[in-house]
């Protein structure tokens, strides 16, 4: 699991007629720290109970806070579902890490990627998203889209076929 960084270009366009900042802010970081399928339930109302760990880093030397993250799970190039990190707090030139328990309803070709997970198969996963900075008096800008970050998905399997 790598991060990607974001390119410092979306953040000086967003920030036209600020001259000075447009210099001295960069773009947080995004990195899937680990990311678990707890249940599966395939009868009734199909569900995928999934838990979700993200590090965001902080470049800039002055804290910030992040009003939203909404971004798109995508397993083995099917949009799964939606992940929101409302409010996260950064510190100057620090991380936090942030953890989003999700309950997605599974389609056919979702709960195909969900099973191999099941199975303990690997899948390739990837968040695109937005971002929307509090920028205090300069308002809060929204970001992307973006890929956030992106890697493989495999853990032990929890289903016995």
């Amino acid at each position: 699991m790598r991060p990607l960084l974001l390119p410092l270009a979306a953040v000086s366009a967003a920030l036209v007629g600020c001259a000075p900042i447009q210099q001295a802010v960069q773009v947080p970081t995004f990195e899937v720290q680990s990311v678990r399928l707890n249940s599966l339930t395939l009868l009734g109302n199909p569900t995928a109970n999934v838990t979700l760990r993200v590090k965001v880093g902080n470049p800039n030397p002055v804290p910030v806070r992040l009003a939203n993250i909404a971004s798109r799970l995508i397993l083995d190039g099917q949009d799964v579902g939606t992940v929101n990190l409302p409010n996260v707090n950064l510190p100057a030139r620090g991380e936090t890490v942030q953890d989003a328990n999700l309950s997605l309803p599974l389609s056919l070709s979702a709960g195909a990627a969900f099973l191999n997970v099941a199975r303990g198969q690997q899948v390739s996963y990837r968040l695109d998203g937005t971002f929307t900075a509090d920028l205090g008096v300069l308002g809060q800008p929204t970001f992307g889209p973006f890929t956030l970050s992106q890697g493989v998905w495999k853990q032990p399997a929890i289903l016995p076929f």
